[in-house]
């Protein structure tokens, strides 16, 4: 064989063992992707006591005034005169963590974020509250009145550190960030809970609706 024909058989081999390694690699790369957990599988495993999880280090952001909400029904004035009326209105605020997800208070994972929270703040954390009460609104004609209410907010944000007894995903150890925002006591960081009464101008379907559902001359009240 030629010193020519030597070379380019050689070159043909070296060609074919390249490509042969691409081929594996390609191969091996998804399947090593697929063996890391998601952060919502890591999340189900803390709340179901699968893994030992504990949340490090929080941050407690600063307490902001969250968006105003609707928390009564709708009082429409369909009569001629101003109309006052007591109403009843009723707000339940819980929290989500960074992908969304609701922090069902006496949950788990609650319970282990108040416990680091109250570690490193000497006070504590709350994943959801509930208020209620009774405002006395006035709402001229052809307008319809309603309540609303802004919880005091805060962020908190630290480490997820999941322990397995035995490897998962070829670890024991998994973690990841995540940030929690949550109702805040009235009055932190000098910021207060607000209770309104808003009220607009009917629009034209609801004007009309006065007068075909029978309520022409008087008030009444329709559920948020």
């Amino acid at each position: 064989m030629t010193t020519h024909r030597v070379r380019r058989h050689a070159a043909r081999a070296l060609t074919m063992t390249v490509a042969a390694c691409a081929v594996a690699a390609a191969t091996v790369l998804p399947a090593a992707a697929s063996d890391r957990p998601t952060r919502q599988q890591l999340m189900a495993d803390c709340a179901s006591g699968a893994g030992k999880c504990t949340f490090n280090a929080p941050r407690l952001g600063e307490a902001y005034l969250g968006e105003l909400r609707q928390v009564s029904n709708s009082l429409f004035n369909c009569s001629t005169s101003d109309s006052t009326q007591s109403m009843t209105w009723d707000d339940t605020v819980g929290s989500t963590d960074s992908l969304g997800v609701s922090v069902t208070a006496g949950g788990k994972i609650a319970g282990i974020v108040d416990l680091s929270v109250t570690a490193s703040y000497s006070h504590s954390w709350s994943s959801s509250h509930s208020e209620s009460s009774s405002l006395n609104m006035t709402v001229k004609p052809g307008e319809v009145g309603w309540i609303s209410r802004a919880q005091v907010m805060q962020r908190v944000s630290g480490t997820w550190q999941t322990h397995y007894d035995s490897p998962q995903w070829d670890h024991y150890y998994w973690f990841f960030q995540d940030t929690i925002t949550s109702p805040a006591k009235n009055g932190t960081d000098g910021k207060s809970n607000a209770v309104v009464v808003k009220t607009r101008k009917m629009t034209a379907a609801e004007k009309r609706s006065c007068t075909a559902e029978g309520h022409q001359g008087r008030t009444f009240v329709a559920p948020r």
